[in-house]
């Protein structure tokens, strides 16, 4: 199946561009109209609702006292992969411990410093208290997805990590689901999903705890209640469709690149694979490449959507050019299959995940390579970053003054308040002093 092919100049980079970008652009009002009612209906009647909207939704009869997973049910489910699928589980350990280790680096410590004054100033660094990770159940379990939310969480310290995933129509979750929560280190699991997940862990319920914080994908609704219950709690961002951006010189394998496209295609039919491609020749092997891999690819339907709407091959006279469309599109992935990628990559501002060389395909890091896959989409690379450890802290300033430091420094506080018109700020400081202003 045939996707479009581009002609890119630095003229019509902008025009392209936006064509680009438009996927996606839809009239999110009778979304947000079914979501905001999910989400005020958890918030009056807790567990019932939730309940309620999982037999409609899931079609799993579930009540409060088995909506939490038990210890059985995780000794279950890595009995039931050690017995199916032990190299699965092999595996997914691995990558844990990729994705732990990568995390780790990204620890925050907080500090104390003493000023000219005599005072000491600072910063506290502690996790949040209570995180919230949602894992769509969908056409396929997303065990890679459960590790790289839920580690970032325990590697800063989070003491309790609540997760939630669409039960199966007998009320069980996924083996493998399971098995990936125990390992990244969520404390307790739910049986919960769509947007009721979300309104739950935005406000608790009797049986889920809220939470300070939602990370995790989603279809629309889950995605619009994120953005509904932001401010009362946090989330990780506002996400859309995946994406990724190919740069593409003469060093590059058309078969590599081909592949690489359809790997982004197949996520679901908004998933955008634009190729920027050095040279109309090697543009037209690659448009090819993937036109004949995408015949004899599985998930022909996501595929199609994806090929037809949302994914170019398009034909640039420079890498330079290539980058500068690159920017302004500012992908979830950026591969840089190009001879000097390291080069290529001090040119490169806007992106959630970069890949250098023609052997770090984007699956590697979805998978296993350790930073996390969780990434801004729609062009947000240009001010949101990836999950990542940071994420589940909070910052506390500290201020310590003692009498002489303030003595200090009163008057200048109390000529600053004054300009403002604030002079109950002034006097807060000045009434320390009354015996020298007398």
């Amino acid at each position: 199946m045939k996707c479009r092919f581009v002609k890119g100049t630095k003229d019509n980079l902008k025009e392209v561009c936006d064509e680009l970008g438009a996927r996606g652009k839809m009239d999110l009002g009778p979304v947000i109209s079914v979501v905001q009612g999910v989400l005020d209906d958890i918030k009056t009647r807790g567990d019932e609702a939730v309940l309620e909207y999982t037999a409609k939704f899931d079609k799993a009869a579930l009540t409060s006292a088995t909506m939490r997973v038990t210890p059985e049910e995780i000794r279950s489910a890595y009995e039931s992969l050690e017995k199916e699928d032990p190299e699965l589980l092999r595996v997914m350990k691995k990558a844990a411990e990729n994705i732990r280790v990568f995390h780790e680096k990204q620890r925050e410590e907080g500090f104390m410093m003493d000023t000219a004054e005599g005072s000491k100033i600072g910063v506290r660094v502690r996790p949040i208290t209570v995180a919230g990770v949602y894992v769509p159940g969908g056409t396929a379990p997303l065990p890679s997805t459960v590790l790289m939310d839920v580690i970032p969480a325990s590697v800063a310290g989070v003491p309790r990590i609540v997760f939630c995933t669409p039960p199966r129509a007998d009320g069980s979750i996924a083996p493998v689901i399971l098995a990936a929560a125990d390992i990244a280190g969520a404390t307790e699991i739910y049986k919960v999903g769509g947007a009721q997940a979300i309104a739950a862990m935005a406000y608790g319920t009797e049986t889920i705890p809220r939470v300070d914080k939602i990370c995790g994908p989603g279809n629309i609704y889950v995605n619009t209640a994120k953005r509904l219950v932001f401010g009362q709690v946090d989330i990780d961002m506002f996400a859309g469709p995946s994406e990724v951006v190919i740069i593409a010189d003469e060093s590059s394998n058309p078969e590599y690149v081909a592949a690489d496209m359809l790997a982004q295609a197949e996520h679901d039919k908004l998933a955008s694979a634009i190729v920027l491609a050095k040279g109309e020749d090697l543009a037209v092997k690659i448009w090819e490449a993937a036109d004949r891999r995408s015949d004899a690819a599985d998930r022909q339907a996501q595929l199609q959507g994806s090929m037809e709407n949302y994914c170019s091959v398009i034909s640039v006279d420079s890498v330079d050019t290539a980058v500068a469309f690159s920017e302004e599109l500012a992908p979830e992935h950026l591969e840089l299959c190009v001879s000097e990628p390291e080069e290529v990559l001090k040119k490169i501002n806007n992106a959630g995940a970069v890949f250098l060389g023609n052997f770090s395909p984007e699956p590697l890091g979805d998978y296993f390579a350790g930073p996390n896959h969780t990434l801004p989409t729609s062009g947000t690379a240009r001010f949101f970053s990836p999950l990542n450890t940071g994420d589940f802290y909070k910052k506390m300033s500290v201020i310590n003054y003692n009498e002489e430091s303030l003595r200090n420094v009163y008057k200048d506080v109390a000529k600053f308040a004054r300009s403002e018109g604030l002079t109950c700020h002034a006097a807060s400081i000045e009434s320390r002093f009354e015996d020298i202003n007398e």
